[in-house]
């Protein structure tokens, strides 16, 4: 199984972007997609998730500007950003829980290779 994402950039302050983060291989269902991000000397912070069921979740700092959504024939992840702040800049990470064919009953977090997000005048 591999995620790629894409969809980062250098976005001036109250701008937008869309990430995008697909999975691909030996793929039999996938429940929760999150994105997370991380900037130097920081832990890692989960942004947002959807369940397969479009229950989604959002840090408090970024309630009412990004918006989650997931196409599931695409095996994808998307992340609507708008009204960019510089406290935005990061790399963005996806991650999905998925199981596979070979073991249908397990799941396991995949992550992607992360995207750079750079909000900056």
């Amino acid at each position: 199984v591999q995620l790629q994402a894409s969809g980062g950039g250098l976005v001036q302050p109250g701008g937008s972007l869309r990430l995008s983060c697909a999975a691909s291989g030996n793929i039999f269902r996938i429940n929760t997609m999150a994105w997370y991000r991380q900037v130097p000397e920081k832990q890692r912070e989960l942004v947002a998730s959807i369940t397969r069921g479009t229950n989604t979740n959002y840090a408090d700092s970024v309630k009412g500007r990004f918006t989650i959504s997931r196409d599931n024939a695409k095996n994808t992840v998307y992340l609507q950003m708008n009204g960019l702040k510089p406290e935005d800049t990061a790399v963005y990470y996806c991650n999905q829980d998925i199981a596979t064919r070979t073991a249908p009953r397990t799941s396991y977090a995949y992550w992607g290779q992360g995207t750079q997000v750079t909000v900056s005048s």
